[in-house]
């Protein structure tokens, strides 16, 4: 008899191109969780200060608070127990560990929703992507 656990958690990947509402969409899931009053965590890489330190922020200036990270190690670092939801924007700037962290996070029981770009301007695929 196999027995499922009810704390199975999952990645859902958000990617596109510049200017295409990764971030937006990212946003966009996060308010719903928290409408249905999840726990969320939201991280993005130190790189990413265009906006703001203390948000993730879309173009059309729609924005989330947020915690700035080194590495994708500092996330699982950072993550507290009762979080339900893991929100990564800018994921293409982060370390190839980003997809072990995800993984993690995942088999902790987490819904990660990680946004990022998935090829560079050449066409070349971004690793963690």
């Amino acid at each position: 008899m196999n027995i499922i656990s009810q704390h199975t958690g999952w990645i859902e990947v958000i990617c596109g191109s510049m200017f295409s509402g990764k971030t937006e969409e990212l946003i966009r899931r996060l308010r719903r969780a928290e409408i249905a009053k999840q726990k969320i965590q939201v991280f993005k890489p130190s790189i990413d200060n265009r906006y703001s330190d203390m948000h993730i922020v879309s173009h059309n200036n729609d924005r989330y608070s947020s915690q700035i990270v080194n590495n994708a190690q500092d996330i699982l670092i950072s993550i507290q127990k009762n979080t339900q939801i893991v929100g990564i924007d800018e994921a293409q700037f982060f370390d190839n560990d980003l997809v072990d962290v995800c993984n993690e996070l995942a088999d902790r029981g987490k819904r990660v929703i990680v946004a990022g770009l998935d090829t560079d301007y050449l066409g070349r695929p971004f690793d963690p992507i």
